[in-house]
């Protein structure tokens, strides 16, 4: 299968290569757009860089995930579109554009998974395929009113993926309902290892809450306001408690450790393929490479003693019960052609409340629950580590008029 007419942008003009997929399957009858991180057997790797894209062979295999995927009956569309180097938020490529947000076409529609987004948003794929680090299905979801899951780090294969962070990159899925969402992620999951019992317990992170303005905290209370939600009576009658979930200082510190062992190990993983290549640094990308040049061992250590003490905070809070009626992000999508002052300020706000399940290494769900200034807004649920499966189930059960939808 390929993509005939691409309204939006999301798919990369490669040749089309003929990529075989079993006849029946959980997945049968279902396509898959894959972001162009992952090798596909028969297909160049470019990772939204026209030289990586140059110095990539052929690939002979494909990515394990994706082949689970294929063998489970998903039919291959097509490679989608990603940020460069899979370094950003926003799904805006300076070499290949950026993507139509369908929900909002004028928009941006998030990075880095951001063609795989653009191809479900519009209806070319059921399935996209893309990765999350620092929030790169979490916001696209969001952002294109999309159903979409950051795995428990470590869970799923990213074998025949480029690694940008590897402390904090996941497989990650999209799609336009839980249903699918769920089908697709027990495919390349599996049963999980410690699933959420019948009555999970659940918690409303009042300090993140607290980050929302009224529009977006008036979309938050909706969504959670029925029956199972933050607004009463929780899933099989379970109250909803108030806890908090940064450390005293607030979500400073846990940004500050993200963003530092983000880029010290892109430093490692990114960085050299840079400085050989000779590639140009854009904006934002020049900023993040100076930013992780910068850094000292005494940053690094510092670092990882505050994710070590967050990991144990959250696991402790979550037990394996807990689950965290969350924000995914602050805002709806900001407009395509908004100015640099705008992309710094909205990153920064969001990956306070991202980096909450990243520093953490657990699964988060995100689902549609409305618009804010005429753009999809959506909220998430963050689950202990080992309960992916049962999450996206749960957030099935507390939005059913959304699930099917």
């Amino acid at each position: 299968m390929q993509i005939a007419d691409d309204t939006v942008r999301a798919f990369l003009p490669y040749p089309p290569v003929q990529v075989a997929s079993a006849a029946s399957g959980p997945l049968a009858g279902l396509s898959v757009g894959v972001k162009d991180l992952f090798d596909v057997a028969g297909y160049r790797t470019g990772c939204g860089s026209p030289l990586k894209l140059a110095a990539s062979p052929v690939a002979a295999t494909t990515a394990p995930a994706i082949q689970a995927l294929l063998d489970a009956g998903a039919s291959f569309a097509g490679k989608t579109h990603t940020d460069e180097l899979a370094w950003s938020l926003y799904g805006l490529n300076p070499h290949f554009g950026a993507p139509i947000n369908a929900a909002a076409p004028d928009r941006i529609t998030g990075g880095s998974s951001s063609g795989s987004a653009a191809a479900v948003a519009a209806g070319l794929v059921d399935i996209g395929v893309g990765t999350d680090t620092g929030g790169s299905i979490r916001a696209p979801a969001s952002f294109c009113g999309l159903w979409g899951i950051r795995p428990t780090h470590g869970r799923i294969s990213l074998d025949g993926c480029m690694e940008l962070a590897a402390s904090f990159d996941t497989f990650g899925l999209l799609t336009r309902d839980g249903e699918t969402l769920a089908r697709a992620l027990a495919v390349v999951a599996g049963e999980d290892p410690a699933p959420l019992p019948a009555r999970p317990l659940l918690m409303r992170p009042a300090d993140m809450v607290a980050r929302l303005g009224d529009a977006q905290r008036a979309v938050y209370d909706a969504a959670f306001a029925g029956p199972g939600g933050a607004g009463g009576a929780g899933a099989a009658g379970a109250a909803v408690a108030e806890v908090t979930v940064y450390p005293d200082g607030g979500p400073g510190p846990a940004y500050d450790a993200f963003r530092i062992l983000q880029s010290a190990d892109a430093l490692r993983a990114v960085v050299p393929f840079l400085d050989a290549s000779g590639a140009p640094l854009v904006a934002g990308l020049a900023e993040r490479v100076a930013f992780a040049r910068g850094l000292s061992d005494a940053d690094i250590t510092d670092a990882m003693a505050v994710r070590e003490a967050f990991r144990a905070a959250i696991d402790a809070l979550l037990g394996t019960a807990g689950v965290l009626l969350a924000p995914c992000v602050h805002d709806a999508p900001f407009a395509r052609d908004a100015g640099p002052d705008v992309l710094g300020a909205f990153r920064h706000e969001a990956m306070t409340l991202l980096c909450v399940a990243g520093l953490a290494g657990l699964p988060q769900v995100t689902l549609p629950a409305g618009r804010v200034d005429g753009a999809p807004y959506g909220v998430s649920l963050i689950g202990p580590r080992g309960s992916d499966v049962s999450l996206v189930r749960l957030a099935m059960a507390m939005a059913p008029g959304m699930a099917g939808s």
